[in-house]
């Protein structure tokens, strides 16, 4: 039997009671082993509506899991989504100082592409029609964090708990232009990334780690899960994506520096204290 409206909003408040108490908590589907990810994504809206009454707004989407590469690390088979919202997102423009891990679960760090949605996306577009829609690139930051032990889950628990997304941290934006698209679709596909702490190389990232094409291609598959999924609001101007991680998820610690190095892409690397 599916779990109840009743409990699906019980564990919603659970969840969010606990990232803000940051405690971590039992795996939801060792509680109820019927629970799945049409379920996880009904928990997904009810925290949704739990930080709007408060005040927080959506102001995009999270794709997680696209990296095809640590798929059986965290045993998951299928990206996931969650949201953004307007206290979680960050521009570096704006940071002035080192990053407080306090707000944080365990967190780890991912180098990926954002994008900013200039207009909706339609179902059936490829690649090179979704870039149409992209206004402008960048690279950034996600902090992501675990409200399970030790980074141990399953595929419905992270999407319940918020898509392990804690915060994004967005580089400087390059204009896709008129005229540049095909330059921009061509190096989308292509493009290299170093992920460094404090100086010194931690993993070397490919375009190719995201879905084997890139972060269109990440775009693409959010698109038609959302057009399936009619319980959730399609993607519309204005939203801000952020596609995957270009590398493993690192944990991070205070008094840490931590850079990326990106090749074949016209974008300003980022670079964030902790």
């Amino acid at each position: 039997m599916p779990p109840t409206s009743a409990s699906i909003s019980a564990c919603a408040a659970k969840l969010l009671a606990a990232s803000d108490q940051r405690q971590q908590i039992p795996l939801v589907t060792e509680r109820d082993p019927t629970f799945d990810l049409a379920d996880a994504y009904r928990v997904t809206d009810e925290v949704r509506q739990l930080r709007e009454a408060r005040g927080e707004g959506v102001v995009g989407r999270k794709i997680g899991f696209t990296n095809t590469t640590i798929w059986d690390e965290y045993n998951v088979a299928a990206p996931i989504w969650g949201y953004v919202y307007d206290t979680t997102l960050h521009r570096f423009a704006d940071v002035t100082g080192p990053v407080a891990l306090a707000p944080f679960v365990e967190p780890r760090i991912e180098p990926e592409i954002v994008f900013g949605l200039a207009q909706a996306p339609e179902v059936g577009m490829d690649e090179r029609a979704l870039l149409a829609c992209v206004g402008w690139v960048a690279l950034g930051f996600e902090v992501v964090q675990s409200l399970f032990e030790g980074w141990r889950f399953r595929a419905p628990d992270t999407v319940a708990a918020f898509g392990l997304h804690g915060a994004l941290y967005v580089g400087e934006p390059a204009a896709v232009s008129p005229g540049s698209e095909a330059a921009w679709f061509e190096a989308l596909g292509r493009f290299d990334i170093e992920l460094r702490r404090d100086d010194a190389l931690v993993e070397a990232g490919h375009a190719s780690n995201v879905l084997r094409g890139g972060p269109l291609s990440a775009l693409r598959h959010l698109v038609e899960v959302l057009a399936a999924d009619t319980s959730s609001p399609p993607l519309t101007a204005g939203e801000v994506i952020t596609t995957g991680t270009l590398t493993n998820a690192y944990p991070i610690r205070a008094n840490e520096l931590w850079d990326t190095r990106i090749a074949g892409l016209p974008l300003a690397d980022v670079r964030l204290a902790f």
